[in-house]
């Protein structure tokens, strides 16, 4: 099978495909990736990196294809000409780049911009190939929901460009279930499929080696919080958890990552003087495992929005790898999975008080009974979410698509 990945991110930037990539290799795939120059989450194109040119690498022995866009930024307009650019790279440069290869089937990895879809149907269509569209978030609602879009018009016409994008795939994965309905509405006839996601399996086994010393990891009780630091993630409710929880020393909150709302949120363990709130920042991607198997219990948050309750943050699975009790501060679906894997404590999304409550539960737990919740974690993740079993799901899927396609 000979495969063209295009996704907006991908090495060095540290996002899910990364891994499927590097396995669906090593299983024989052929290979080749569509991306752009990295510049997530910083904004800025990494170093020995320019943001314009086409560009062309080998890693992990297959081809990446970088063409030009415009970096991220600190978002706003800038953010929006980033996912433009990638647009409008993909359909000059693209074609041009891949000129003398020939593709079985086109994978597309579609957390937002959706719209870095609409190069791979062109080339899709100019090579004679099926596209698989994997959707990791729902537009236009996630535009909405975050507050980049409020514009009715606007959001309308996204929508007509997301309808155009689901009808014009051959087959739709989708990483929630709660996603069908949403995407069926716009979609018609073509055919959608459960997908879910999965990380890379260091996640699941013991962290080898050291991990750099964070303050309030080796409190007596530490809650982490590890990802993206911004407006969907409601991370106000993490501050006001530790404003409630200030006067017990032995539990602190650590948040490693970065985003549109770390600085708000130091600023304001600064001025609330919060000695149990900790930000460090953002570390690589391979010190995941070993920080969250330091942890108490790993927190994940999101906002109180219609939409993010058919979401499920790609943190829980890791989270659930790791083995240690969650806190699910969240509605719908990633809440119903926590609970049904009986691997933490669920309560609803923005509610501080009830987060600090149920921190202060496990807490007073018996230390056997929380090593019992991440267990069970453990055992529902290599059951639901295991990496190399969920990679041979999607080999299947598109050799499923390939064979509708009349391609062998």
């Amino acid at each position: 099978m000979k495969l063209l990945i295009v996704s907006q991110y991908f090495w060095p930037e540290s996002f899910r495909i990364n891994d499927v990539a590097q396995t669906l290799s090593a299983k024989g795939i052929e290979v080749e990736v569509l991306t752009g120059k990295p510049n997530y989450p910083g904004g800025n194109v990494f170093p020995g990196y320019r943001a314009w040119g086409c560009s062309r690498e080998i890693h992990q022995g297959f081809n990446i294809n970088r063409i030009p866009l415009l970096a991220r930024g600190n978002g706003g307009w800038r953010l929006a000409l980033n996912y433009l650019s990638f647009v409008v790279s993909g359909l000059l440069f693209a074609p041009w780049m891949l000129r003398s290869k020939k593709f079985d089937v086109i994978f597309i990895y579609a957390p937002s911009p959706i719209l870095q879809a609409i190069p791979a149907i062109f080339i899709g269509w100019l090579k004679g190939c099926p596209v698989v569209l994997w959707v990791q978030d729902l537009w236009p609602e996630s535009l909405a929901a975050t507050g980049h879009v409020s514009n009715r018009p606007i959001l309308k016409m996204v929508e007509w460009v997301v309808r155009f994008i689901y009808r014009h795939a051959d087959l739709l994965l989708v990483q929630s279930r709660a996603f069908e309905a949403p995407i069926r509405a716009l979609a018609s006839s073509t055919p959608i499929a459960y997908f879910p996601n999965s990380v890379d399996e260091t996640f699941a086994v013991p962290a080898s080696g050291e991990v750099p010393a964070v303050d309030g990891l080796n409190a007596v009780f530490s809650v982490m919080f590890a990802g993206n630091v911004g407006v969907a993630q409601a991370v106000e409710v993490i501050v006001e958890a530790a404003f409630l929880l200030r006067g017990n020393a032995d539990i602190h909150f650590v948040v490693l990552g970065e985003g549109s709302r770390w600085e708000w949120m130091k600023q304001e363990a600064q001025r609330q003087d919060l000695s149990n709130l900790h930000l460090p920042g953002r570390f690589p991607v391979e010190t995941m495992p070993g920080f969250m198997q330091q942890a108490s219990a790993l927190l994940v948050t999101l906002a109180d929005r219609e939409i993010f309750k058919a979401t499920i943050p790609s943190k829980v699975q890791a989270y659930l790898a790791a083995g240690r009790p969650i806190l699910a501060c969240l509605n719908g679906e990633g809440a119903d999975l926590v609970t049904e894997a009986g691997a933490g404590l669920a309560v609803p999304a923005e509610d501080a008080s009830a987060l600090a409550e149920a921190i202060l539960r496990l807490y007073r737990m018996p230390a056997g009974e929380r090593e019992a919740m991440g267990e069970r974690g453990r055992l529902y993740y290599a059951q639901h979410f295991s990496h190399d079993m969920l990679v041979e799901q999607l080999i299947g899927h598109l050799q499923s698509v390939m064979s509708s396609q009349g391609k062998n």
